[in-house]
C-alpha cells in the first residue's frame, strides 16, 4: 500500500474510533421552554445562580452523560456541590456526597420521574434519592456495596 494510501486510512480508523466513544449526550437537545432563562454552567443547565456545576467528579459527569444520551435533553441541575454551609442550611446530611463533588439533585424536560428512576436504577449510579412531590432524582457515585448490582436507594424510592 502506498504512504499517503496507508496515511489516509490511518486518519479514517482514528477518527471513526473516536467517534465511537463519542458520548451521546453531545447531541442532546437544550432547547424549548423548559430551558428558557436556564443558564448553564460549566456546560450544564442549572436551576438557579446557586446551583454550582464545576465541582463535578469526573465519574459523576459521565452519568450525567448516560441520562442524557439516554433521553436526547440535557438535565437541568437543582443542586451539585455544595460547601458545608449551603449544605447545612439545603438540609444536607453532614457527610453529603454534594460535599464531595459526587452529586447531582436534577430532571430533564419532558422526562417522567419515573422514566428517570427506571433508568438510574440500570445505570452506573451509586446511590438515588426520589423526594415524594419534587420533580427531581438525587444521584451519586459513591461505591456501591459489594454484591449490589443497582444503586442505593433510599428518600421514597
Amino acid at each position: 500500500m502506498h504512504t499517503p494510501l496507508r496515511s489516509i486510512l490511518a486518519v479514517v480508523v482514528c477518527t471513526l474510533s473516536l467517534a465511537a466513544c463519542m458520548p451521546m449526550a453531545m447531541f442532546a437537545s437544550g432547547t424549548g421552554s423548559a430551558y428558557a432563562g436556564k443558564r448553564s454552567d460549566w456546560g450544564t443547565y442549572v436551576s438557579s445562580k446557586d446551583v454550582n456545576a464545576l465541582c463535578l467528579a469526573p465519574k459523576l459527569r459521565f452519568l450525567i452523560w448516560e441520562f442524557e444520551g439516554q433521553f436526547g435533553r440535557k438535565v437541568i441541575m437543582n443542586s451539585g456541590f455544595r460547601d458545608g454551609q449551603h449544605n447545612a442550611a439545603a438540609g444536607g446530611a453532614d457527610n453529603s456526597y454534594h460535599t464531595k463533588c459526587m452529586a447531582a439533585d436534577f430532571y430533564i424536560p419532558g422526562v417522567d420521574k419515573q422514566t428517570l428512576i427506571n433508568f438510574a436504577m440500570r445505570s452506573s449510579a451509586g446511590g438515588l434519592g426520589c423526594y415524594p412531590g419534587r420533580q427531581f432524582i438525587h444521584v451519586d457515585v459513591r461505591d456501591r456495596p459489594r454484591g449490589y448490582n443497582r444503586p442505593v436507594t433510599f428518600s421514597g424510592c
